[in-house]
């Protein structure tokens, strides 16, 4: 019966709310047991031949039986309440944990594994923290009552009902540790398996194309039958906990019968006490079935309670010890001094000793091959993760001296990899500013290019989207993300190769629009096709994790350095696609 620590928190989150319903629940209880008591004193009179008193006793059973179920509607109503509070609060904290961990937590965690967590996972730590926990405080509390109340009507009952409680609370502990085993081999299992269905889900174009489709299929099933085993396999070891349970109540239920009866026939005990024996000892093991019921009801939570605090207690990749807010009076300039930067297990460092600066209110550009450490270096100025060695300075105060959320909100970012949400075109534009006005809206789509297909919409920008921007190409999609940014009106841009999805003629007129769209901000451009870097103020070229050159497009060009074979590479392509 120890409560796992993850569930105490969670219950913590609706004090009142849980009070109240474990003292209604308490109340519905005494119910039961006036009932008991008014049908023991109305069948000893009807023993006796005296029915005077029946009518009253009778209408007064009716009103407790009325009583119950309005108790019982309001204490559903109020644990209903605390259910949602609880659902509500934990879901926000993990939530807001997520976004503490930032993108690196889920490199390694499932995001399928995630989704059941937060939403399995805590619908069953509701059911647990609301109906468990409740009637296990009504179990440990009306039981013994009653005991001592029996105790005065007829001691030698206790002989049958001590022994049988004991058995049915504390006989199903003895699976408590093949339960729990049980439950987490479930748990992980069903986990598992939502992470597999998810990632066949959003990976289905990719398993159409490559023929993989049957053999996902295929390890779904096998993952549904480990689950189906899994299932079975707890439900053996719960229904051993359930049989034993029950063999103790009906066994000390029979037991207090045949000791009442045993009074009765000797003359030991009155009529009315030995009714409320028979009644009494039933009452007695009334919260204990309950219990066993609410216990399977609430099981999931604790299945779920591991993962919920592993989630928890996972720690972000850089500590948000920041102390001052990142609102530069103008467009700051960035510094990178020294960085350097080796990732787990990686043999050679992504970045090595890295130092260049991107001017205030100018457009930097990074380009190089692939591998060439430029994701990186978004990655530790955005704080995803901290350099080993060297720092990152915006306007002018290393970036680790800001809160995380006022640097990442002063930098707006767009990526190859746009995410856009189920919900109209304006929603998603105004993911950063919701209150931002119709007039900037459109501004902003024009000056990433996608204004006029949004206008020749049937719902303009009322329009709703797929989910991940399904019903958009590829191009539009990273449009809408640019758009999304410069409404954003953040004083630090990074275009990721943010329209790597745009052909390379429309490619350069969207930048050239971007770049004016942007005056008075800090640009900084990443790209692996040229046309998006060569209208820069600057450009940085980097190699195998180092800078190689800096200087403008025409400087590296003339230079015959990397940049220079970049751009003639990048023309022969072109030539080839003319072809």
């Amino acid at each position: 019966m120890i409560v796992h620590p993850e569930l105490r928190r969670a219950a913590r989150h609706a004090r009142r709310a849980l009070l109240a319903a474990t003292l209604l629940q308490g109340a519905v209880a005494v119910t039961h047991l006036a009932q008991a008591v008014l049908l023991a004193v109305a069948l000893a009179d009807v023993a006796r031949g005296d029915t005077g008193r029946l009518p009253p006793l009778l209408g007064a059973v009716l009103g407790i039986v009325a009583a119950r179920a309005g108790l019982g509607t309001w204490q559903r109503h109020t644990a209903t309440r605390a259910g949602a509070r609880v659902r509500v609060r934990l879901r926000d904290e993990l939530l807001a944990h997520l976004g503490q961990l930032g993108p690196a937590h889920l490199t390694s965690a499932r995001a399928g594994a995630v989704r059941t967590t937060l939403v399995d996972g805590v619908e069953g730590v509701d059911a647990y923290v609301t109906r468990y926990l409740p009637q296990l405080l009504i179990t440990l509390t009306v039981p013994p009552l009653l005991l001592a109340a029996l105790a005065v009507v007829e001691p030698r009952a206790l002989l049958g009902l001590v022994p049988a409680l004991l058995l049915a609370l504390f006989g199903p502990r003895a699976w408590d540790r093949l339960l729990a085993r049980r439950g987490k081999e479930h748990w992980d299992t069903y986990e598992g398996l939502g992470a597999d269905y998810l990632e066949a889900l959003q990976g289905m174009p990719a398993l159409r194309a490559a023929g993989a489709v049957g053999r996902t299929r295929e390890r779904l099933q096998e993952r549904s039958a480990a689950l189906h085993r899994a299932t079975v396999a707890k439900l053996r070891a719960s229904l051993v906990d359930t049989g034993l349970t029950d063999l103790a109540i009906q066994g000390g239920t029979a037991a207090a019968a045949l000791l009442a009866c045993w009074s009765a026939v000797t003359g030991s005990t009155a009529a009315t006490g030995t009714y409320l024996v028979l009644l009494l000892a039933s009452e007695c093991f009334r919260p204990v079935r309950d219990l066993s019921r609410e216990w399977h009801a609430g099981y999931l939570g604790v299945s779920a309670a591991d993962g919920l605090a592993t989630l928890r207690i996972a720690r972000p990749s850089v500590p948000d010890t920041g102390t001052e807010q990142a609102q530069w009076p103008g467009p700051p300039q960035l510094r990178f001094e020294g960085v350097e930067f080796t990732y787990d297990g990686a043999e050679a460092p992504a970045l090595h000793g890295v130092t260049f600066t991107a001017e205030a209110g100018r457009t930097t550009a990074l380009v190089g091959p692939s591998g060439a450490g430029k994701s990186t270096l978004l990655a530790l100025l955005l704080r995803h993760r901290d350099p080993q060695r060297g720092r990152i300075a915006a306007g002018g105060r290393d970036v680790a001296a800001y809160t995380l959320a006022s640097l990442r909100q002063g930098i707006a970012v767009v990526s190859q990899d746009t995410y856009l949400f189920h919900a109209s075109i304006a929603d998603n534009l105004r993911l950063a500013r919701p209150d931002a006005p119709d007039d900037e809206l459109v501004r902003a789509a024009r000056a990433a290019g996608v204004h006029d297909e949004i206008a020749a919409l049937p719902d303009g920008y009322g329009t709703v989207l797929g989910e991940r921007g399904a019903t958009l190409s590829g191009g539009q999609r990273q449009r809408l993300a640019l758009a999304r940014a410069l409404l954003a009106d953040a004083p630090v841009l990074v275009l990721d190769e943010a329209t790597s999805a745009v052909d390379e003629r429309r490619e350069a007129d969207i930048v050239r629009e971007l770049l004016g769209a942007a005056g008075g901000r800090t640009v900084l451009v990443v790209a692996h096709r040229l046309a998006a870097a060569r209208h820069a103020d600057r450009i940085v070229v980097l190699d195998g994790g180092r800078v190689d050159a800096v200087g403008s497009h025409a400087d590296l060009v003339a230079d015959g350095g990397l940049y220079a074979r970049l751009v003639k590479a990048g023309h022969a392509h072109e030539g080839e696609l003319a072809a």
